[in-house]
């Protein structure tokens, strides 16, 4: 008998949010190491290809969880040593890179004047706030495509943090007078000659995940109460991209119409850091050696929701096509399933041993989903691994691909990944999982950069009203 047979008649709305246990943002913080390096920190990524033309890729990846608005003086930003790439595999056959785009930031040094002269001209390098220096960041775009490197953009600068009227008005000035929408989008700036690759955007965006944290790392307390959207409020540092679809293809052309193995990319994003870094007494450090992963995310969840404690390292440190030989047991005989049966989820629901032990082994409906089975795919388990599977030519629905554009409501993504995943995982697809939280705390965009304007630091941060 199907699972929701069992429990029919036994489902609140209570209820259905405790399944939610396993979950936590997309993927922040999820990780021992990677909890001490936030910049290096892949918190989401959406791809996605515009309904009916399907003549775009649009891709979103976000790093850097939970960024207080008011965090200063020093705000949060790209690392100048970190990596960061984005990656597009092709076909059913491998999942090696067909296209990596390499995107590397760059800070301008605050200018070195005598220490003994306080006198020194307005960002001379004396100032107390640190925007009055004239520090500001830059990034250069790399694709690598078949060996060849092309460098698509140089010395495209980074949306500044939306710190306040002050710094709008003194230090960035933009031409409406506030940091809106439309100052935002002058740093849309185009890839190779006349854009011909595309665009791309990198800059603080407001977090566009959104879950109850708060009451789920107090071992699942999810009874009772109001349900609380715990990433509401913060900012997140984001690259948007938009890439013609003829240059992901095989052949160049158009993709054409309907579900294809041949159409179907993989798309995941990573951060990695040289392999050794030596501090100077200066603040400064040198940084040497080859480059190694130190985060990576394909999936929402999949860190999280689906890979052991013990192996959460080790996952950010390898790619997606080595998944099925380190970690293909995990999906097979998912851990969420026991955890959530140790601390009383499945009991709460009324749900027989018999039917939670089918959940706990042989989950071959996991590998069916992220390889888009149910679509006609015919993805073999050697090409399985932690990707965002988008088939060009065919309009984008999680999990083909996770669209931020085409949600029931403007502060809604196409769909609530949390609720998805975990009733796959929890459930294979049987009961409607929710964790209460539904909708994000700012309406999406439409066009790039897509997630919302950044909370501004000077009234939006999350202390309290003195008394």
């Amino acid at each position: 008998m199907k699972l929701r047979h069992l429990v029919t008649g036994m489902l609140s709305t209570t209820a259905m949010t405790l399944l939610a246990a396993a979950a936590s943002a997309s993927s922040h913080r999820e990780a021992p190491a990677i909890g001490f390096d936030p910049a290096s920190d892949n918190t989401d990524t959406w791809a996605w290809v515009t309904d009916s033309s399907h003549d775009m890729l649009h891709v979103v990846v976000a790093y850097n969880p939970l960024e207080e608005p008011s965090g200063g003086p020093n705000y949060n930003q790209f690392s100048d040593d970190v990596l960061y790439e984005v990656h597009v595999t092709r076909g059913a056959k491998s999942l090696d890179d067909v296209l990596t785009y390499q995107i590397r930031f760059s800070s301008t040094d605050f200018p070195h004047v005598d220490p003994a002269n306080l006198t020194a001209p307005l960002g001379g390098g004396k100032e107390f706030f640190s925007q009055l220096s004239g520090k500001s960041q830059t990034y250069s775009v790399t694709k690598i495509e078949g060996g060849h490197r092309t460098v698509l953009a140089q010395g495209v600068p980074v949306a500044p943090t939306n710190i306040g009227p002050n710094t709008n008005a003194v230090v960035y000035k933009p031409a409406g007078g506030k940091y809106d929408d439309a100052y935002a989008a002058t740093f849309i700036k185009p890839m190779g000659f006349n854009g011909s690759e595309g665009k791309i955007w990198a800059g603080p965006r407001d977090d566009g995940f959104y879950v109850n944290i708060g009451r789920i790392f107090d071992l699942a307390n999810l009874l009772g109460g109001t349900a609380v959207d715990n990433v509401a409020g913060y900012n997140c540092h984001a690259i948007a991209l938009d890439i013609p679809t003829t240059l992901v293809t095989k052949d160049g052309k158009a993709p054409a119409a309907g579900a294809s193995n041949e159409n179907t990319i993989g798309v995941w994003a990573s951060a990695s850091r040289r392999k050794v870094s030596i501090l100077r007494g200066n603040g400064g450090s040198e940084n040497f050696g080859g480059w190694v992963q130190v985060s990576r995310l394909g999936l929402p969840l999949i860190n999280e929701a689906v890979i052991g404690l013990q192996d959460k390292d080790k996952y950010n440190r390898t790619k997606p096509a080595n998944d099925v030989k380190n970690f293909g047991a995990y999906f097979l005989n998912p851990v969420v399933v026991r955890d959530a049966e140790a601390v009383g989820i499945y009991k709460a629901l009324g749900v027989d041993q018999k039917t939670i032990d089918s959940l706990k082994s042989n989950r071959l409906d996991i590998i069916d989903t992220i390889n888009l089975t149910s679509s006609g795919h015919t993805i073999p388990l050697t090409a399985t691994g932690d990707v965002l599977r988008v088939d060009l030519g065919m309009d984008s629905r999680f999990p083909n691909g996770r669209p931020i554009s085409y949600g029931a409501a403007p502060n809604k993504e196409q769909a609530d990944v949390t609720d998805v995943l975990l009733s796959v995982l929890l459930s294979k697809g049987t009961i409607a999982v929710g964790d209460g939280v539904n909708s994000n705390d700012k309406p999406f965009l439409t066009g790039m950069p897509y997630l919302a304007l950044p909370w501004e630091g000077f009234s939006q941060g999350h202390g309290k009203a003195a008394p």
